[in-house]
């Protein structure tokens, strides 16, 4: 049995990690760190966790919670895991990092991107980028991931094969992505409360969001070119939805493809992988709740000259938690498919 921690806890990210990981046959929660609710039950603050953590509490992050545990997840706010990554480092085995603190690259970026340089940059080279289905290779052996966003994940996967077959101008893609509210956090903010979201449908984030290098970094990666051979237009929306995400994403060919050219391209390359479905009709977010799955699909069209990729996923399962246990479980040697479910929860 491999002892886990996560800090953060008491997040939405958390929750769905402390589901997870109870299923989770070869994890074993240690502690469940949450300064703001330090104290209070699990399952006061979620009921849905009640039969699972019963009679345990958050606690508040301290070292010597870090005493036995093999791995560590941090469901910190962007930014809070910097002060800490260099004592986890030291202390444990392998750590999982689900913020943005260790996803780019380039330290330069940070100040642009999120308003502040970056603590440690020093650690930077030491992550790997954790999206197992693009970049498996690199996590194999590492001891340090660094869970892509939610939004960057599922454009990632919309347009990859399109990427890796040259298929594509890099230089002017645009994506659209809309996501649940659930992705805003659990604190409550003036912009996601229930009058706020319902009945409501908005974009934000409008040319700056803070995703956008991760996407073009991913991008860059995937095609094999230079990072100033990659442009993203990205608006993300938010919908009246509690969990989901679905990204519709435009690109100019570089070629002549049909639709089920394209589409047999698809299932080729994601023939062996079981968290991704290729599907002919258009991607359901509720298709995906609750799973580890991402449904994919592509089209073709002349009368534009555009192609269009879109994916859906679960932005806390795929987008998130899910995608941490996956990258846990490579980093541990167990199966990757461990504890996650590819099957979705309807209706």
């Amino acid at each position: 049995m491999i002892n886990v921690g996560i800090i953060g806890a008491s997040g939405f990210t958390g929750a769905e990690l402390l589901r997870l990981c109870h299923a989770h046959p070869g994890f074993e929660v240690a502690f469940a760190t949450g300064d703001s609710q330090a104290g209070v039950g699990i399952a006061e603050l979620y009921p849905s966790l009640a039969a699972a953590y019963g009679d345990r509490h958050f606690v508040a992050y301290e070292p010597s919670v870090l005493a036995g545990v093999d791995l560590v997840f941090c469901g910190l706010p962007h930014g809070a895991s910097q002060s800490l990554m260099t004592e986890l480092r030291q202390r444990v085995r392998w750590v999982v990092d689900l913020a943005a603190d260790f996803r780019l690259l380039d330290a330069s970026l940070y100040p642009q991107w999120y308003g502040e340089a970056h603590e440690v940059p020093e650690l930077l080279s030491e992550f790997v980028y954790g999206l197992p289905e693009l970049f498996r290779s690199s996590i194999v052996g590492a001891d340090a991931v660094a869970v892509p966003g939610c939004y960057p994940t599922a454009a990632a996967l919309a347009v990859a094969p399109l990427l890796r077959a040259g298929l594509v101008d890099t230089t002017s893609i645009v994506i659209n992505a809309v996501s649940g509210v659930s992705g805003a956090g659990r604190p409550p903010k003036p912009n996601t409360t229930f009058c706020t979201v319902d009945e409501d449908f908005t974009a934000y984030g409008l040319l700056t969001h803070r995703h956008t290098p991760e996407i073009e970094q991913s991008v860059a990666r995937i095609s094999g070119v230079a990072s100033s051979e990659v442009s993203v237009l990205f608006t993300p929306h938010l919908a009246p939805m509690n969990r989901g995400m679905l990204a519709t994403c435009y690109l100019r060919p570089t070629t002549e493809s049909t639709t089920a050219e394209l589409l047999d391209l698809y299932r080729s390359d994601y023939n062996d992988e079981q968290f991704v479905v290729v599907t002919d009709e258009s991607p359901s977010t509720k298709a995906c709740l609750g799973s580890n799955t991402a449904h994919v699909t592509v089209r073709s069209d002349p009368r534009t000259g555009f192609i269009v990729a879109l994916a859906a996923i679960d932005n806390l399962t795929k987008g998130a938690s899910g995608q941490a246990v996956q990258c846990a479980n490579i980093l541990t040697g167990l199966p990757e498919a461990t504890g996650l479910s590819s099957i979705g929860v309807y209706p």
